[in-house]
């Protein structure tokens, strides 16, 4: 049963491709027997596969296994294909289940009604060949069937992850508008950083928005080669397929790959804020997610940080707009327009060589910055359609200033 599942990781819309060379990397596989979707990442793969993915996987939202796929007009259909599933190789009627559904374009009337429906059908199921059915908790269950309705097709799947997998387990302390650390994690991945280029030369990673932290901490848990689910439960501890043996072989595996970063060597990752109880913040996250020593946070204002590092780097930042825009330091008082073009000429100025990222849901941005993106990458940040655009910077004039880590 465990040995060929059909395996479903759900993205962020703009995050497939990234997903698709991760999943490949992260099992081996190739990238051309995934089914590469809009909405996510379709596989063949065993148990140990879905234990290494939600480990290991720092762009899927989730790890679904999907247990029945077929054609519906009525909720009586949808009753009749989950009373069919063996809900018994999964569940006992000791746990407690929740039923999540989400439609698009459904000719039926009530969602409420087909996840009720869903219900009645495993719990039927689990009283008629365990003598007892489970209990619903729609706050904390212990497993999350998910179903998802299109026009003419439904789809059933078991959640193996539980809570959400951008909750790393180490982001305690956040601001108003976090950055959620799979978009982050895709950012990163668009942007081509590993930490090191081709020669193994260190190559420094700067947001001067950071915020609570989450690309830089992203960031540096990528150069330590630490798991992202390091920190946290999974949902799949709590199924009958479960092997806490083989889990404690995961987990080791994972912890041999990490790569050591004592405290003098020179951190990789780097960020500012104008506010200094974010800074705060985001010390705190770097040291519960096991980076402190790779990272390195500073208070000030975006159009005063110089480079953290001799060597130039990538620049990498979601800075803020609309109403947040007004609390962004120097950029409240400027105005966008103002704001970013002094930006620029401060990026022109002190860091030639550079590459920046920026994720703005902004079209205009260029003109603001008065610069040309060489790319841009479509990402959604939650509802809300993005741009990652990259510009390539170049020395406006011969550059005095040193590097500074202040």
């Amino acid at each position: 049963m465990i040995d060929n599942l059909d395996v479903f990781l759900p993205c962020a819309a703009g995050c497939a491709d990234f997903l698709a060379d991760e999943v490949a990397t992260l099992l081996g596989q190739a990238r051309a027997a995934l089914r590469i979707e809009r909405a996510g990442v379709g596989l063949r793969a065993d148990w140990d596969a879905v234990l290494r993915l939600n480990l290991h996987s720092r762009i899927a939202q989730r790890v679904l296994v999907q247990l029945w796929r077929g054609p519906y007009d009525t909720e009586d259909d949808l009753y009749a294909a989950a009373a069919a599933l063996t809900w018994e190789d999964w569940l006992t009627p000791r746990h407690t289940v929740k039923v999540e559904v989400t439609a698009q374009r459904s000719p039926l009337r009530s969602l409420h009604f087909a996840g009720l429906r869903i219900k009645d059908a495993l719990c039927d199921r689990l009283r008629a060949r365990c003598g007892a059915r489970p209990s619903v908790d729609t706050a904390h269950p212990d497993v999350r069937i998910h179903l998802h309705l299109s026009a003419r097709e439904a789809t059933l799947a078991l959640d193996t992850s539980g809570e959400p997998l951008f909750k790393r387990g180490w982001r305690i302390d956040h601001g108003d508008a976090p950055l959620k650390e799979t978009l982050a994690a895709a950012m990163i991945a668009a942007s081509g950083w590993r930490g090191s280029d081709d020669a193994g030369c260190p190559v420094p990673l700067f947001d001067p928005c950071c915020g609570s932290g989450t690309l830089v901490i992203e960031a540096a848990q990528i150069a330590r080669r630490q798991a992202p689910g390091r920190l946290r439960r999974f949902a799949f501890e709590r199924l009958l397929p479960h092997d806490a043996a083989r889990w404690a072989a995961c987990r080791a595996a994972a912890r041999a790959q990490e790569i050591d970063w004592p405290a003098d060597r020179p951190p990789i990752a780097f960020g500012s804020d104008v506010s200094f109880r974010m800074v705060d913040f985001a010390r705190r996250n770097a040291e519960r997610a096991g980076v402190g020593a790779a990272v390195s946070f500073r208070g000030g204002d975006a159009l005063q940080r110089l480079p953290p590092a001799p060597e130039p780097g990538v620049l990498l930042l979601n800075p803020p707009y609309g109403e947040r825009i007004a609390a962004a330091g120097v950029a409240g008082e400027l105005g966008a327009d103002a704001f970013y073009e002094r930006l620029a000429a401060h990026w022109k100025t002190h860091f030639g060589g550079w590459t920046a990222w920026v994720l703005t849901p902004d079209r205009d941005l260029p003109r603001r910055l008065r610069l040309q993106p060489s790319r841009r990458v479509p990402l959604f940040n939650g509802p809300i359609e993005c741009r990652l655009m990259r510009f390539d910077l170049a020395a406006r004039n011969e550059k005095t200033d040193a590097f500074s880590a202040d």
